[in-house]
């Protein structure tokens, strides 16, 4: 989302579903998984809207849906490529939104070369790293802009792309355009030839979805799309947990674009977010490459002094809003150490941590295997059961000194020592196991004050309903006063790495019996104010660089405008405008649709009355409408930026994607993803078939960890794929709560769902001899799990190429402790990553089913080591990487 349109989290909000003419959910359950939302989706179909589900399985979602569209696991780029030729080949794009607000007339660089030409690969591609050198890939007379081979590789390692939510792409000066789009090598033209070969007959062959019913999605969403009419996209986790889940949301960006359903009012498309404020997770993030408002962790090598990390932010000489980026990191690092952080100091930057390399969640278990990560803290966490590849997180976890589990129960994370089933097969013996466990009890969401920042950027402050009893503490509780008794300790310390803890502005107010820190006044300081008077400031355009203004995450900033907390506003809907501007506060600005500029036409009018959303008012010389205008309040439609100009002055009066450096949505993407610039199919890594479009199966820059503990089912072009014949991918129930920890707990929850299931179609449960309600285990390279058997027609056998395939699914909500138990869905995934944001492979693998409980103890072992043995995985043994024909040619071509 950040590389295509200039900022991450979704583009507008849930109730502007209801305005939608069409609605197309994809890699989402959002009946189940979000069903207080998709009351806005059934609010627009009762308005006339098609509603369309595509999934590999029939759910609640599909059954409200007009059209249900089962697919392969894996096959969605496929799918929506299709789309998009459907729409080039027809010339159905919204063309004069497409030339105003896209790059469709921007010149590439003569050095290009498409997967078309490369047999999956893009040009500049390394065998020996993996990695693209993206020289070739950058506008024509802008290739230097590109970085060197070792920063491609150090992007991998860092998840880079995840530094882009809000980035979007830096342009210098004025890239070259064909308005015509006629040219070869504009944007156009390359999008066009890249999905020439997506057909619909494609879409039958690899995702097993008829032509006839292709087409008939395809229709919709163009017909349902344009100046009188739009459609929204919505996705989620579906999406984003495959190995090329980046390229997923890009695909569905590229489209949106082209009918011109950004920025407008049901349009854009909706992120879901996993819980109530996942978005504020990586808003203030809990992340190793990331600091808050989006801002980059400094890298070692690149980054020595404090110029040199904000330079490769905001990039001197381009345009857009991040040209101010100074101003919010000089405001963060005064939040952070405050009257410590002075000019003389570059504002304490030394004490910023730098990034070496891989230092994700996946990574880290993996060191905590070889004992290099002594202690961890889990906080709403529970790796045990809810990540990907449960032993290794298990068997990690057992050569820790020390860990820290804070929750509202005894989850598997804390018990893993005595009762994981590593005990059971004596890979974990707790007389032995050397993890010192502290089990602190923490207060539930009615039990402490704050805000959730949820699904659609809303801050939404939640008040505190009851004191927690015993000794249950908020996580502001416990990490305030942590540092304080840490800081206590290091008061005389007169040793320079401990000055950045010494000097951290930790004065926030306490109130009651257990000295509960404000969260008011955390708030307040991640607002932002003025150093000398304390004014709170009420956007982030009031932040300086000289150090008067502090801020603890620029995006932020206007959420306590004029003093008062905006985030607890809830002035009812019937006393406000349908947009609702004064129920919470939404980031950036209080600005309920992102890019609402390209809801009016170049010359500022809207392009329908029926979609007004924002205008140009000519007499008042400003812009106005319904909601807070993404661009510049008196910026004229007409203003074009003079030679040479920079920053926000250089973004002209019709460019809609401020934070990009061109200003216009990216159809493609000359920076910011390690894996290409456009979408491309890539098989996933575990899968029996052969990718139909390249010799290059899967992603061949994704993230393996290859060691022992981490096998892989084999895939093509590896043989004995048919030990694994069968395709699975696990989800959610409106029952449990994620891993389980918050559900599996209490028994009215508890009782809805009592066990763990597998479900499984009349034809696959005929073929292995499966019994409704009866016993089955599910296998893979990992593990073996069981469950009841639910024999049940949600899953569909699908024709793909020429063969039936039959898929498998599991809830992911089990786990051994708890009213109710049983095995983990997880324990069944290998580890393996997306390059772009190293996020888990967790919604395609492939696998066996037998009727039966598993076995138990060694013989658990044994059985698995047994599949491995008949795959021929055994050991180290692992498809290749790189497949593509030709490679090595290229890696000389490029020199």
């Amino acid at each position: 989302m950040g590389t295509s349109f200039g900022r991450g989290g979704a583009t507008g909000f849930q109730q502007d579903l209801a305005n939608a003419d069409c609605v197309v959910i994809q890699g989402s359950n959002m009946a189940e998984a979000h069903p207080v939302g998709f009351q806005w989706v059934m609010e627009a179909k009762a308005r006339g809207a098609k509603v369309i589900h595509v999934d590999p399985r029939f759910t609640r979602t599909s059954a409200l849906a007009d059209t249900y569209v089962p697919l392969r696991v894996g096959t969605d780029i496929v799918f929506l490529g299709a789309i998009i030729n459907h729409v080039l080949s027809n010339e159905l794009d919204f063309r004069e939104y497409v030339l105003a607000y896209t790059n469709a007339a921007t010149i590439l660089s003569e050095e290009y070369a498409d997967p078309e030409d490369l047999d999956g690969l893009f040009s500049g591609f390394d065998p020996e790293s993996r990695t693209y050198h993206t020289r070739s890939w950058q506008y024509s007379g802008d290739e230097d802009a590109a970085p060197d081979e070792m920063g491609s590789t150090r992007q991998r390692a860092t998840a880079s792309a995840m530094q882009h939510e809000t980035h979007g792409v830096q342009v210098h000066g004025q890239p070259p355009r064909d308005e015509t789009l006629q040219h070869p090598r504009c944007v156009y033209q390359v999008l066009k030839r890249h999905f020439a070969r997506y057909t619909p007959e494609l879409v039958e062959e690899a995702c097993g979805v008829p032509r006839e019913q292709f087409l008939e999605v395809a229709r919709a969403w163009a017909e349902n799309s344009g100046r009188e009419r739009t459609t929204a996209l919505v996705y989620s986790v579906g999406w984003t947990q495959h190995s090329v889940g980046a390229q997923y949301i890009r695909t569905g960006a590229i489209l949106q674009l082209l009918l011109g359903n950004m920025g407008r009012p049901g349009g854009g498309i909706m992120a879901l977010r996993g819980h109530a404020s996942i978005q504020g997770s990586t808003d203030i993030p809990t992340l190793f490459n990331l600091l808050p408002g989006y801002l980059p962790m400094p890298e070692a090598v690149d980054h020595p002094d404090f110029q040199s990390w904000v330079d490769s932010v905001r990039h001197p000489g381009a345009k857009g809003y991040w040209s101010h980026a100074d101003a919010y990191a000089v405001s963060l690092l005064k939040a952070y150490w405050g009257e410590a952080a002075t000019a003389e100091n570059d504002y304490c930057y030394d004490y910023i941590p730098r990034m070496t390399g891989d230092h994700g969640t996946y990574r880290t278990v993996l060191d905590m295997i070889d004992g290099k990560v002594k202690g961890y803290f889990l906080l709403g966490q529970n790796p045990a059961v809810g990540s990907a590849h449960g032993r290794a997180q298990r068997l990690g976890m057992a050569q820790l000194d020390w860990l820290v589990v804070r929750d509202l129960y005894e989850i598997e994370s804390a018990t893993f020592w005595k009762d994981s089933p590593e005990v059971a097969t004596g890979e974990i013996v707790p007389e032995e196991c050397a993890t010192e466990v502290f089990l602190m009890p923490a207060a539930s969401h009615v039990e402490k004050e704050g805000t959730f920042t949820q699904t659609q950027r809303m801050l939404q402050w939640r008040e505190k309903a009851v004191d927690p009893t015993g000794d249950r503490r908020s996580e502001l509780w416990f990490f305030f006063h942590l540092g304080r008794l840490v800081r206590e300790k290091l008061a005389a310390s007169p040793d320079p790495k401990d000055r950045p803890l010494r000097d951290l502005a930790w004065d926030y107010p306490t109130q009651g019996p257990t000295a509960e820190p404000s969260a008011e006044a955390v708030l307040m300081e991640i607002n932002g104010y003025e150093t000398a008077t304390r004014r709170p400031l009420s956007s982030y355009t009031e932040m300086r660089a000289d150090g008067s203004t502090v801020g603890g995450c620029w995006i932020y900033t206007g959420v306590f405008a004029d003093g008062v907390n905006q985030a607890a506003r809830r002035k009812p809907g019937a006393e406000q405008s349908w947009v609702a501007p004064e129920w919470g506060w939404v980031w950036p600005a209080n600005r309920r649709i992102l890019y609402n500029r390209a809801s009016a036409d170049p010359d500022g009018r809207p392009w329908s009355e029926r979609k007004a959303y924002v205008w140009w008012d000519e007499q008042a010389g400003r812009w106005t409408g319904h909601d807070v205008p993404d661009i510049e309040a008196t910026k004229a439609p007409s203003y074009r930026p003079p030679e040479g100009a920079a920053g926000v002055e250089g973004l002209s009066g019709v460019d809609p994607f401020i934070m990009q450096g061109d200003g216009k949505g990216a159809l493609y993407v000359p920076q910011g993803l390690v894996d290409g610039p456009l979408p491309t199919h890539y098989e996933p890594v575990e899968s029996p078939f052969a990718n139909p479009l390249y010799g290059q199966q899967a992603n061949p820059t994704r993230i393996e960890y290859r060691r022992t503990v981490n096998p892989l089912n084999p895939s093509p072009p590896l043989e004995r794929g048919e030990v694994f014949p069968y395709v699975f991918t696990t989800s959610r129930l409106t029952e449990h709560h994620t891993a389980g920890g918050m559900s599996r707990f209490l028994p009215y929850l508890a009782e809805l769902q009592p066990e763990m299931f597998v479900e499984v179609s009349p034809e696959l449960a005929a073929e292995r001899g499966l019994e409704h309600l009866g016993w089955c285990h599910v296998v893979t390279a990992r593990a073996a799990v069981e469950g009841r058997v639910l024999v049940t027609d949600r899953l569909r056998p699908l024709r793909v190429e020429g063969r039936t395939v039959h898929q498998v699914w599991l809830p992911y909500h089990w786990g051994g402790s708890g009213v109710v138990r049983g095995d983990s869905a997880n324990d069944l995934f290998g580890i393996t990553l997306d390059p772009n944001v190293l996020i888990q492979e967790t919604k395609a693998g492939t696998c066996d089913v037998r009727p039966g409980r598993r076995p138990t103890g060694p013989a658990l072992l044994a059985y698995v080591e047994d599949y491995r043995r008949r795959a021929g995985v055994a050991g180290e043994h692992y498809a290749p990487f790189v497949t593509a024909r030709g490679a090595e040619a290229q890696e000389d071509a490029d020199g």
